[in-house]
């Protein structure tokens, strides 16, 4: 199973992003980016790639350790930024530090479990809300409109394990698909 760690934020964030990003679609060079849905959104803490099917019940007990040693942090969706001309992405304010440390533990807990991991780069908050090419559209403008971008702050509280499921191939426009397999409350 291709798997990962991730937290959701509310129906209310989602809502509000959904909003912003319903106004980038009309912005000039937007039909040539793919944006993500909001079924979709989600932070990454913690990528393990294909997990054997074996791995999976320690793993999944390794994260809800960690999901009862971490407080519950507050959180919020706010502006915009981009990973070069590929990504376009909103970040999160709040209690970054928590945010950190439980992407710490869940990378902990992948590899405690026998999980692949790539190789480790410093954790950047942040959720994708479109994909282009590296030649494709200039991404500066929906970074630009996604300045003042900010949602109400919630206060995080679930840590969920992941299933992505990747496109079969073969129909334009189709999109990884993901399912919460697993569910903890934070600090419980």
């Amino acid at each position: 199973m291709r798997l990962f760690a991730a937290t959701i934020p509310p129906p209310g964030a989602l809502a509000q992003l959904a909003s912003a990003v319903a106004a980038l679609r009309h912005l000039p060079g937007a039909d040539r980016l793919r944006w993500t849905e909001p079924e979709g959104w989600h932070f990454t803490l913690a990528f393990y790639g294909e997990v054997a099917e074996e791995n999976v019940p320690g793993l999944a007990e390794r994260l809800a350790r960690a999901a009862r040693r971490r407080a519950p942090y507050e959180l919020r969706l706010t502006a915009g930024g981009r990973f070069g001309r590929q990504v376009l992405w909103v970040g999160a304010e709040g209690d970054r530090a928590a945010m950190r440390h439980l992407a710490a533990a869940t990378a902990a807990a992948g590899r405690r479990a026998g999980a692949r991991q790539p190789e480790h780069r410093p954790y950047a908050p942040h959720l994708t809300v479109a994909r282009g090419r590296p030649d494709g559209a200039d991404l500066v403008p929906f970074v630009t409109a996604l300045a003042d971008f900010t949602t109400e702050p919630w206060s995080e509280g679930e840590l969920h394990l992941m299933r992505s499921r990747l496109p079969g191939g073969g129909t334009p426009g189709e999109r990884p698909r993901y399912e919460s397999v697993g569910c903890w409350p934070l600090g419980r």
